[in-house]
């Protein structure tokens, strides 16, 4: 007889975000991350449904990176009951504890603003969880070395290999009763400034793998010359160059990035301000895990000093009304929350400031708003004029494109019996469906949300 595994989809199928993949075995029953869902109100209504499974079934949780829409579920899954080991790498347990209190946070101001100023329809509005909920999620964390087998049972084991898109992100490999399960994660760049590219699975019997560029190439658009560009005419124009930044790894690539092009003596001298909290917390991640990037201490010591760190509110009004020019770098990446909001409620609607957006925005934010040519966005409950300059950069994408993603099945061995595509939109899906049907004789799945696919080993 052989065994019957249970694969639900609770996110990421259809969609870029909320990634959540559960394992149902006759021994365990495994969660791959645990994600918040972003992006449009129908989506991030999904964060507030009871998780459709069972928490208190679940033995553990693998997660693959730090990345909120792959762990900012976690505290509400543990309110729910899970109360089980939470395992990573330990840069990714590193930055999942900034990024779950500093959700937290946000939820917990958002609640309170939206009380406070009376335009949300919940009376009272209430956070999706607290910091208390977070600081219960920590204490769940343990931490795994990457290429080592780590035996859960007696028919399953996991090991993690990196795979270049963030600080200790990685693929996971589950061999369960001999059959091997590939779960990609977000799969880096061959070429990243931070970091090595990615390792590469050498089989797969069931591969689960992310879509998020499954459509496109990146397209060479001479990020440098775009960046300089922008810089010297905030300048000219005496105005204000805003880049929403995501806090985990793009931050540190663009201020690396800034920081070559300003030693290099390429662009002019300007202020530039990091208004990031979570970001400020994972540059001292950069420092404690030296091993698993490519800066040296003396060249992250030496880059720091050409920015100036904004660590409290009261600066960042001081930056908005300051009337020199300047570069102010804040999160969050798609424009959701975060610092930049403060900025952009000020700034946007006056046309000596450009926004460049420098990363993949999901559709129902409002960095794809911008990103759309939106005439106004709603910031705080009240509708903002766009008349700011918007640029975009997507060559400093941390997922890999088509093509990489490709290259990055191209050493598995074996044919995969099945292929499942998740973690993109619906042409995403299909393009890389195409392109991958060509080249593996494998059965090509595009699972729907809460989809549950039984395999017989």
């Amino acid at each position: 007889m052989g065994e019957n595994i249970k694969i639900h989809f609770l996110g990421a199928a259809g969609t870029v975000t909320g990634s959540k993949f559960l394992l149902e075995t006759s021994e365990l029953n495994i969660l791959i991350d645990c994600g918040l869902f972003q992006g449009i109100k129908s989506l991030r209504e999904l964060n507030w449904k009871d998780f459709p499974f069972n928490p208190t079934s679940i033995d553990i949780i693998l997660l693959t990176h730090g990345h909120l829409d792959h762990t900012g579920y976690l505290p509400r899954l543990v309110k729910q009951g899970y109360r089980n080991p939470i395992l990573g790498t330990p840069p990714t347990l590193g930055i999942t504890e900034i990024i779950l209190k500093d959700s937290a946070k946000i939820q917990e101001e958002d609640a309170e603003r939206a009380n406070n100023e009376t335009y949300s329809k919940h009376q009272p509005a209430l956070p999706l969880y607290t910091t208390p909920d977070a600081e219960k999620t920590i204490n769940l964390f343990e931490s795994i070395n990457l290429n080592e087998w780590y035996q859960l049972s007696k028919n399953i084991k996991y090991r993690y290999q990196a795979n270049g898109h963030i600080l200790g992100s990685s693929f996971i490999e589950l061999d369960i009763f001999n059959k091997r399960f590939v779960f990609s994660g977000d799969i880096g760049r061959k070429k990243n400034l931070l970091l090595d590219p990615p390792s590469k699975p050498e089989k797969a019997d069931y591969l689960f793998l992310e879509s998020t560029y499954g459509d496109r190439l990146h397209p060479n658009d001479k990020s440098d010359e775009i960046l300089t560009k922008a810089i010297k005419e905030t300048l000219s124009n005496k105005g204000s160059l805003i880049i929403p930044s995501f806090a985990v790894e793009r931050l540190q690539g663009i201020m690396y990035k800034i920081y070559l092009l300003a030693r290099e003596k390429k662009i002019p001298k300007i202020a530039i301000y990091i208004d990031s909290p979570m970001g400020n917390k994972i540059l001292g991640l950069f420092y404690s895990f030296a091993e698993w990037h490519k800066l040296s201490t003396n060249e992250m010591k030496d880059m720091l000093s050409y920015f100036n760190i904004i660590t409290s509110y009261r600066d960042t009004w001081k930056t908005i009304d300051e009337k020199h020019p300047k570069i102010v770098i804040a999160g969050s990446g798609m424009v959701t929350g975060g610092r930049v909001l403060t900025y952009l409620r000020y700034l946007i609607d006056k046309p000596q400031t450009t926004v460049l957006l420098v990363g993949y925005q999901a559709e129902g934010t409002r960095g794809r708003q911008l990103e759309n040519g939106a005439a106004e966005v709603k910031i705080f409950g009240k509708y903002c004029p766009v008349k700011a300059k918007i640029l975009k950069v997507e060559s400093l994408s941390a997922h890999a494109d088509q093509e990489e993603l490709l290259d990055w099945l191209s050493s598995i061995k074996n044919n995969p019996r099945k292929i499942f595509l998740t973690h993109g939109e619906p042409t995403a899906l299909d393009s890389l469906r195409v392109k991958i049907k060509d080249l593996y004789n494998s059965e090509l799945v595009i699972p729907n949300l809460y989809d549950i696919t039984s395999l017989k080993l």
